[in-house]
């Protein structure tokens, strides 16, 4: 049997199977998440590696910088754009360029879609040094964060498609869905959407609400400070990681997110009043 490898509009690829089930064995068409590799050339620093769905590279591109702390703002770009022809290279100059954030970037070493930190030398912290709690003023609505999932759910086209996706959507104080991004990483998706805030000068976001569409891990909560994100909400689980670094940064960290049910795990004064405040320390 043939195999069709055909990328379709949002980047799932259409190819032959086969299906066991009771009824016997038949030949059908699937749908799959289309993964490649991205190389990121920063000028005066090795390259870096990336598994992830093409489409939105320079916002991944720009979310990453972002991450380790090598970039705070569009201004910081002289070059964030393709190579002419080549599609999975991306060439990165910045206007203003020092060793320390090279070395910084280069920590990244090649990631994987499954996990942004995996082959890294080192976790980044230092680039969390100096940042304050965060703050958020409005009250928020237990009835509208029970609201995003079907939000989310509603938005990702390429889940519907493949299955195989994970996303990271930005809403506003009022649940308004500003922004959706999707990869086979989650990391990715949570890169991409910061990149769309950096290069759309809306960072930063320290009125909006982010929601993932899987567990809550360390790294996706060190990139929600970076880009100063005061509400997280996750479809599954935290870690114990992940909620450390909330109460130390002041996040709203929200798990198990369904219609009608979620625990709070950091900022529950935020949903729920000053009388329920959790505490700022996790025990190791």
């Amino acid at each position: 049997m043939d195999v069709a490898r055909n990328i379709h509009e949002y980047g799932d690829i259409q190819l032959d199977i086969l299906t066991f089930d009771a009824n016997g064995i038949t030949a059908q068409e699937d749908f799959l998440a289309n993964e490649e590799a991205l190389e990121i050339r920063l000028s005066g620093a090795e390259p870096v590696i990336t598994m992830r769905t093409p489409g939105h590279d320079r916002e991944l591109a720009a979310g990453l910088m972002l991450s380790e702390g090598v970039v705070h703002s569009k201004s910081d770009f002289e070059v964030i754009d393709h190579l002419v022809g080549q599609p999975h290279v991306l060439q990165i100059v910045l206007k203003r360029f020092n060793t320390n954030k090279a070395e910084r970037l280069e920590r990244s070493s090649l990631s994987n879609s499954a996990c942004g930190v995996c082959g890294k030398k080192k976790l980044n912290l230092e680039s969390m040094q100096g940042l304050s709690p965060l703050v958020y003023s409005s009250q928020l609505s237990r009835q509208l964060l029970s609201s995003l999932p079907g939000v989310l759910h509603s938005h990702q086209k390429l889940f519907e498609q493949t299955g195989g996706l994970h996303a990271a959507a930005l809403f506003d104080p009022s649940g308004k869905l500003l922004a959706l991004r999707e990869d086979v990483g989650r990391h990715n998706a949570v890169d991409k959407l910061n990149g769309w805030a950096l290069l759309n000068d809306q960072l930063p976001l320290s009125d909006r609400i982010m929601l993932l569409s899987g567990r809550a891990s360390f790294e996706l909560i060190q990139k929600c400070v970076m880009a100063r994100v005061p509400v997280v909400c996750a479809i599954s689980a935290p870690s114990s990681y992940a909620v450390r670094l909330a109460r130390e940064f002041g996040i709203t960290l929200v798990g198990f997110l369904r219609e009608g049910r979620f625990n709070i795990y950091s900022g529950s004064e935020r949903i729920l009043g000053p009388s329920y405040a959790l505490p700022n320390k996790v025990d190791s």
